[in-house]
């Protein structure tokens, strides 16, 4: 069998970190062909290091070798385009999150993938870990009847990123990101919400299915940072469900790195609660009376984007397996952050774009 085709757009901290280890393991599978960042000597390194065949900083160049899969790592203000080109010349693509900052624009590109019969997966990495897996399945099994409230909790070390006063822990040291990837909000769309938030939401809406249809928000920018280190958010979704989503830039060194991220989902008919800093997921319904705590190991809550990673090559390879992380859960999660940010700005509730009145109602 001939190996698939592979194309690197945005080869920044973490795709040198995360993704490229990932994807060096499975060489047998896959031909490093092309490479496109912004900076001669870090793309030229990066080529050497990982024996890429080209190395542009135009990505079209990338595109033009002809590839079977993208991974789009660059800034989150380019992943559209990026994104869409490379589904448009025929490839498989891997999208970093966030996915979009324009809700349009996260809708366009789930239709693009349609259109063109390309797969196309986001980089929510804890949706393929397996304590997640299982709890996933209790609750496509059992289910907890029609969700009524949503509470979802989110702390993370960025403090120092996004005040540009450092560099996220776990950033490959040659290849620190400019810190306007993260705090220009038109490179990045906006602060916490938007570098971690995208996380949990893509997390508690897979399990939920939930789609916002308003959203009041708070944010705050302490240290004089340039975009909000601190949310909080009241959500009214489709279908009657209330929530809150809360999300904090806390201090390096009071956790290590180890990510603070739960969520409550009351039903009607039971309710699921997932800790991935404590690992625990549980689920309990009055119908049938199941009472399940997953079964877990030391780690089984730690992060990393081996799965969506994964998940791209099996896919473009024909193989059967499941796509966790889809452009539609990533778009419903654009959808919320816009209107957050919009809340944040206005001081009023905001709908959410895209979604009709009937449906808010």
């Amino acid at each position: 069998m001939s190996k698939l085709r592979l194309g690197v757009i945005g080869a920044g901290s973490w795709a040198v970190s995360s993704h490229l280890p990932t994807l060096a393991r499975r060489r047998d599978e896959l031909d490093f062909v092309g490479v496109s960042r912004i900076g001669a000597e870090p793309l030229e390194r990066i080529r050497r290091d990982w024996d890429f065949a080209l190395a542009s900083e135009d990505y079209r160049d990338v595109l033009a070798e002809g590839v079977d899969v993208a991974l789009i790592a660059s800034p989150t203000g380019s992943h559209y385009e990026h994104a869409k080109a490379a589904m448009e010349s025929g490839a498989h693509v891997l999208v970093e999150k966030p996915f979009t900052i324009d809700p349009a624009q996260a809708w366009d590109l789930v239709a693009t993938a349609e259109r063109t019969g390309r797969h196309l997966v986001v980089v929510f990495g804890w949706n393929y870990r397996p304590m997640i897996r299982a709890a996933k399945r209790l609750m496509d099994e059992h289910g907890i009847g029609r969700i009524e409230q949503l509470s979802v909790q989110m702390a993370s070390v960025t403090r120092e990123l996004l005040s540009n006063t450092g560099a996220y822990p776990d950033a490959a040291p040659d290849t620190v990101p400019e810190q306007s990837t993260w705090t220009d909000p038109a490179i990045s769309g906006g602060g916490y919400a938007q570098a971690q938030l995208s996380h949990a939401l893509g997390l508690a809406l897979w399990f939920t299915d939930l789609r916002a249809a308003s959203v009041f928000s708070l944010m705050s920018a302490p240290l004089g940072a340039p975009v909000e280190l601190h949310d909080a958010l009241a959500v009214r979704y489709d279908g009657g469900a209330i929530g809150t989503v809360s999300g904090g830039s806390c201090h390096e060194g009071a956790n290590g790195n180890k990510h603070q991220l739960e969520f409550r989902a009351i039903g009607e008919a039971g309710q699921l609660h997932v800790d991935v800093e404590r690992e625990q997921a549980w689920l309990w319904t009055e119908r049938g009376r199941v009472d399940v705590h997953v079964p877990v190991e030391d780690g089984d809550g730690a992060y990393d984007a081996e799965g969506p990673t994964n998940a791209i090559v099996d896919l473009a390879l024909g193989r059967q397996t499941d796509n966790n992380s889809p452009g539609e859960l990533a778009a419903r999660t654009v959808e919320l952050l816009d209107a957050a940010y919009r809340s944040a700005r206005t001081g009023s509730l905001e709908p959410v774009s895209g979604v009709t009145q009937e449906v808010r109602a």
